[in-house]
């Protein structure tokens, strides 16, 4: 029984811990992520390459001599105070949550040397975002209800988490409960105050035992009439390389400007590009959508396991009316289909069922594959340093 101190706390106490926390090598981490189905590309340990202004490190879980579980945390110091950290875990860690793998070991058995882990690193607050889905609404569910708000029907749904779910997983809601009662905070969108928060909703299609005929059969039919509203305008899809990806983001920075985003630079895409496919190549996609021998829009998938991302899309405003954007789609959901992905994801979602939301418009184009809307346990944050985590919050709400 080892000797460790609490997490948020200076005081020595015996905890019965048989599973052990300590730093792995990239390739170990790469091999377990190999073995895996699928594991979020934001625990790649190439990924801690991609963002700059963070130091970044695998940890593997392990019982005994036995590899259980990784992740890859992110560290940012404070300005000019590098002894303190912010830590997070995008979309993870890759543990055994819903105790399937190590039955014996319970969420305290996970996550007490974690931050015994990160709090011996300087971290004064951890941010984990478990890839582990809580609810799930089929497209036809929530079509129904919007179809009853346009109908004019009494209390309607104002959000799609306001609706019987078609599916949920009991496990992961008492995954939630359990770290609620153990002092993990979530807060909703960026008044968490540490950046870089992940979409809780996300809309995803499942390409497991279906022709890519049925696939395109459930898209509603504006999908379908664009797919062949494009084919039919001459528009080309192609991948593209490591060249074009200045192309993509020039039509990228003017979907900045049109939708009111701040763009990431070009340097981001290349590091992005470099970093991915070093260790596996074509692990990152670039499709780009040519109409009159220019680009009109562009799109990056990234690929893990058996399940295939929607990560970046760009589109010209002059040429919306030939569809690139769909043509782009159908070709992305194709390659995935082909190279066996189980999963399409669309990426992030608003939960809302309101027309008048500016979201809503980005819920009806996903919502039209045919899809299902996903629920995640959301992210979650541990104070282990009170005052730091305090000064910190002060600093970013001054900083606007």
């Amino acid at each position: 029984m080892p000797l460790i101190t609490h997490p948020s706390s200076s005081t020595w106490i015996l905890i019965d811990m048989s599973l052990v926390v300590r730093i792995i090598t990239a390739r170990q981490h790469r091999e377990w992520i190999a073995a895996r189905p699928s594991v979020s590309f934001l625990q790649l340990p190439e990924w801690g390459e991609v963002k700059v202004g963070w130091t970044s490190e695998s940890l593997g879980w392990f019982d005994g001599g036995r590899l259980v579980g990784a992740g890859l945390v992110l560290y940012r110091s404070i300005p000019k105070l590098k002894i303190r950290s912010l830590a997070y875990l995008p979309e993870g860690p890759d543990i055994d949550w819903l105790r399937e793998r190590v039955p014996a070991a319970t969420l305290d058995d996970w996550l007490n040397p974690l931050l015994a882990h990160c709090k011996s690193r300087g971290a004064f607050v951890l941010k984990m975002g478990p890839a582990i889905a809580t609810r799930r609404w089929q497209s036809d569910t929530i079509k129904s209800a919007i179809a009853d708000r346009t109908a004019g029907s009494p209390n309607p749904a104002d959000r799609i988490s306001d609706l019987v779910a078609d599916w949920h997983s009991t496990r992961a809601l008492q995954v939630a409960e359990q770290l609620q009662a153990r002092g993990w905070l979530q807060e909703g969108g960026d008044e968490a105050g540490f950046g870089d928060v992940q979409p809780r909703y996300v809309f995803q299609l499942n390409l497991v035992n279906r022709s890519l005929g049925e696939i395109f059969g459930d898209f509603n039919q504006l999908w379908r009439r664009n797919i062949r509203k494009s084919e039919k305008a001459g528009v080309e899809v192609a991948r593209g390389d490591y060249s074009d990806l200045a192309a993509f983001h020039a039509i990228y920075v003017e979907t900045a400007r049109r939708d009111h985003f701040t763009p990431r630079g070009l340097a981001y895409f290349e590091r992005m590009w470099q970093q991915l496919n070093d260790q596996e190549p074509e692990r990152l996609t670039l499709y780009l959508a040519n109409y009159e021998g220019h680009v009109a829009a562009a799109t990056l998938m990234i690929r893990v396991g058996n399940h295939a991302w929607y990560s970046y899309g760009a589109s010209t405003t002059a040429d919306r009316d030939v569809r690139p954007s769909n043509a782009l789609q159908w070709r992305m959901i194709t390659d995935a289909h082909k190279s066996g992905c189980e999963i399409f994801d669309l990426r992030g979602i608003a939960d809302t069922l309101n027309p008048e939301s500016q979201l809503f418009g980005l819920v009806q184009f996903k919502l039209g594959t045919g899809g299902f809307a996903q629920e995640y346990v959301g992210e979650w944050d541990y104070v282990l340093r009170g005052a730091w985590a305090k000064g910190y919050r002060v600093y970013q709400s001054r900083r606007g």
